[in-house]
């Protein structure tokens, strides 16, 4: 138990220092993509469970319409630490195992521009916060073919808002619109080899006085979005995996926003910004360890071809600890 209290409270405390990433773009963007990796679509055995994510973004460029660079964004880092509790029941429905999790994020970013932009016009912005919390509670899962196949359903991923948005932020961690997501996750275990994906949709509800870089808070509702996260690895031992991992996002439907109050110029100007959809794709190299009842992955990830997004390198530090 002292091993156990002493790894819980080194996170803790990390976490206070370590603060998912914004896409500054399209969309709600909640989902921090890249998330899952390895085994993504594999649910553990009935049990209790806590997992730690350690999470860098950092990207030099912002992508427009066309995918062009945009020349008054300078860069954009982003650190957060995220405690996931989860809960795997001996409980059968449908011939699968109940289970229920819970996140706690903590995000720290930072977002520079070459111009002065945003409602306090200037190039700068950074907050910490906790922006939401993500429930689910009902999760199944399944496992096929004498545990060469594996199946995960989340009815519903709920992020509860915080509602600690910073009006005058366009870095704002803070977040006051709920978002509803419902998973599936899939994991093909042929051998050695590893195949996995986690595919989500998000429905996203109006977000109130939403900053933009024209200087003018604006009432939106974030487009709805589809994005999975995948991986395919190799087994060198029992214990330890090798692969690559990465994301797709891809933005469905157009933000809306509530214009009625905005000037004729810049409604023109948020009018056009209503049609950019985000988008972006990602891969990278990763490695997987398991350690008596600890399981320890490191990952990082390039994006590219992105579009009314930030494109830049992420990199993923996962810690699983079985209770």
């Amino acid at each position: 138990m002292k091993k156990i209290f002493f790894i819980l409270l080194l996170f803790a405390l990390i976490g206070v220092f370590f603060t998912q990433e914004k896409s500054y773009a399209g969309g709600g963007a909640s989902y921090p993509n890249g998330a899952e990796g390895f085994m993504a679509g594999a649910a553990p055995p009935p049990g209790f469970y806590f997992t730690n994510y350690f999470y860098y973004y950092a990207a030099d460029e912002m992508k427009d319409n066309d995918g062009k660079s945009i020349d008054a964004f300078d860069k954009v880092r982003v650190v957060a630490d995220v405690f996931r509790f989860i809960y795997i029941s001996d409980k059968k429905i449908l011939g699968g195992n109940y289970g229920q999790h819970l996140f706690i994020p903590i995000i720290s970013t930072e977002l520079d521009f070459k111009a002065d932009v945003g409602p306090d016009n200037k190039k700068s912005y950074s907050d910490t916060n906790i922006p939401y919390f993500i429930y689910s509670p009902f999760i199944l899962s399944h496992n096929f073919l004498k545990g060469k196949l594996h199946t995960v359903i989340s009815l519903m991923d709920i992020y509860i808002p915080a509602y600690n948005q910073d009006d005058d932020n366009l870095a704002n961690s803070g977040q006051n619109f709920w978002t509803f997501e419902p998973v599936v996750g899939i994991t093909y275990l042929p051998g050695k080899f590893e195949f996995s994906i986690k595919a989500m949709y998000d429905f996203n509800t109006k977000q109130n006085d939403s900053p933009t870089l024209y200087g003018v808070n604006v009432d939106k509702t974030p487009g709805q979005e589809f994005h999975f996260d995948y991986s395919t690895s190799y087994a060198l031992t029992k214990n330890l995996r090798i692969g690559l991992s990465g994301y797709y996002y891809q933005q469905i439907t157009d933000d809306d926003y509530d214009l009625n109050s905005v000037s004729t110029v810049l409604r023109a100007n948020l009018k056009q910004d209503e049609g950019h959809k985000s988008r972006v794709f990602a891969v990278g190299p990763g490695i997987h360890y398991k350690y008596q009842n600890m399981f320890f992955e490191l990952r990082t990830q390039w994006e590219m071809e992105a579009k009314n997004k930030t494109e830049g390198q992420s990199t993923w530090f996962k810690f699983t600890y079985a209770f």
